[in-house]
């Protein structure tokens, strides 16, 4: 018990010396009332420190802890019982009172001694009351601390967790988009080897029927020279019995001229080969695209779903998501921003709104320790169905311009010039001009999108150009 303190006998949860206490299969151990209180709040049989699982309902009794307890409740008692029978060092004895000029105890004649003279004195019992209720109310900022710090580690654990669920979502999808990838080589792999083969195939053929037709003339010219051979062996009589006969073979033979490889024999190794690569990235840009703008997922709020890809966002059930900085920023729960923020240059992008009855675009400046500039930073038009004045541009003050656009918009252009102090927007469809706001940007400017419901708001993506300098 000497090496033991009061701290170390303390249920985590209560922070009282603990009553029946239990252990849990994490081997952490709480009051029993504590921890079916807790696992009661908490709909879950989680350890309340390291948030692991326990695999019992009933966890058994703490006897080894439950026996040090009762050995330190009744030691305190005895001590509590001994100081109740304490004797003044001055005058032997009992003491029965407090000085509350001097904080500390004393007896009857020392209230009456030079040394307290004038002092206050209150009887043990009360003193001691007095002092433990202050000490309490002192203790107050400190148990709140220690809630607030407890709030902090498990919602940091809930973070943690969607960590990995961001991390593990994340990996997914990356490996789906390489594997898009590698299919789209291969394919391309294998159409440009078959290619290949089949001008090998087709310059083969060529060449076998060409080395065919030399073929039978070195066989047609053999057999006339071999023939003619022979007439020149025989004998001067029968030489020219057949010489007539010989002489026709001999000129019924053209000299034909030497054959030539024709033009185009060989493989157009240029043609398969020749900037190989380059020519695969042309043909690889009518599978991919270019978004201007990619939204942020931590910034989306919890009533917002996003695609895959990061260009579209809708509405839909509320999720339960941890606190983050870069949501914070955001003040109202169906806004997201985009990922990349411009505090210089000109930026323009496409927003495809559809048939969604309520939503907002435009730009959010953010400061740069990351909070939100709702004064100067929140420039946008708003689309509100029920409303009178349907199309709306608001301020960050709040002001409110009502627009005049024609028809229904499908899509709006959103169109940044940081450094003139110029935000339009505009109908691209029409290539008419919709608002502007003028003012001297200072934070840094986020694209910003509002929506509820579906079908969502979608950021358009870009031509995507390839071009060759010299």
């Amino acid at each position: 018990m000497a090496s033991c303190s009061e701290e170390d006998l303390c249920c985590s949860v209560c922070h009282d010396v603990f009553k029946h206490p239990v252990i849990l299969s994490c081997s952490h151990s709480f009051c029993k009332a504590c921890v079916q209180s807790w696992w009661s709040e908490k709909q879950t049989q989680d350890c309340p420190i390291c948030n692991r699982r326990s695999s019992r309902p009933d966890p058994p009794c703490n006897l080894v802890l439950k026996n040090l307890c009762e050995a330190f409740l009744l030691q305190r008692h005895q001590k509590a019982a001994a100081d109740s029978e304490a004797l003044c060092s001055l005058h032997s004895e009992k003491l029965r009172l407090f000085c509350l000029d001097h904080q500390q105890t004393a007896c009857l004649v020392c209230r009456d001694s030079k040394k307290h003279s004038n002092h206050t004195f209150r009887p043990i019992d009360e003193a001691a009351q007095d002092l433990k209720e202050q000490l309490q109310e002192s203790l107050k900022p400190l148990k709140n601390k220690l809630q607030s710090f407890r709030k902090v580690k498990e919602d940091w654990t809930e973070t943690g967790k969607h960590v990995k669920t961001q991390a593990a979502d994340t990996e997914r999808q990356i490996k789906e988009q390489f594997k898009k990838l590698h299919l789209f080589l291969e394919e391309e792999e294998e159409a440009r080897i078959s290619a290949l083969r089949e001008e090998e195939e087709q310059k083969s053929q060529r060449m076998k029927e060409q080395m065919e037709a030399v073929s039978r003339e070195i066989a047609a010219l053999s057999d006339a020279v071999r023939a003619t051979e022979e007439q020149l062996r025989a004998g001067d009589l029968s030489f020219l019995k057949n010489y007539k006969a010989a002489v026709e073979r001999v000129q019924q033979r053209p000299l034909l001229e030497d054959p030539q490889l024709p033009s185009g024999a060989l493989i157009d190794v240029a043609k398969h080969l020749g900037n190989l690569s380059f020519n695969i990235w042309i043909k690889m840009k009518d599978m991919v695209s270019y978004s201007p703008v990619v939204l942020d997922p931590n910034t989306a709020g919890p009533e917002l779903i996003l695609s895959e890809d990061l260009t579209c966002v809708r509405g839909g059930e509320k999720r339960p998501l941890p606190d983050n900085p870069e949501r914070n920023i955001v003040l109202r729960g169906s806004c997201v921003l985009g990922s990349e923020g411009f505090s210089s240059g000109t930026h323009s992008w496409d927003a495809e709104v559809g048939e969604n009855t309520f939503w907002e675009v435009g730009v959010c400046g953010v400061s740069a320790d990351g909070e939100e500039e709702i004064d100067s930073g929140l420039w946008r038009v708003e689309f509100n169905d029920d409303d009178k004045d349907k199309y709306t541009a608001w301020t960050p003050l709040r002001e409110c311009t009502s627009l005049s656009v024609r028809g229904r918009l499908q899509r709006i252009r959103v169109h940044l010039d940081w450094d003139r102090g110029k935000l339009k927007f505009s109908d691209p469809d029409t290539d008419t001009h919709i608002h502007t706001f003028t003012h001297t940007f200072t934070e840094t400017m986020f694209p910003y999108m509002f929506v509820l419901g579906l079908p969502g708001l979608k950021i358009l993506p870009v031509k995507v150009l390839v071009s060759v300098e010299e």
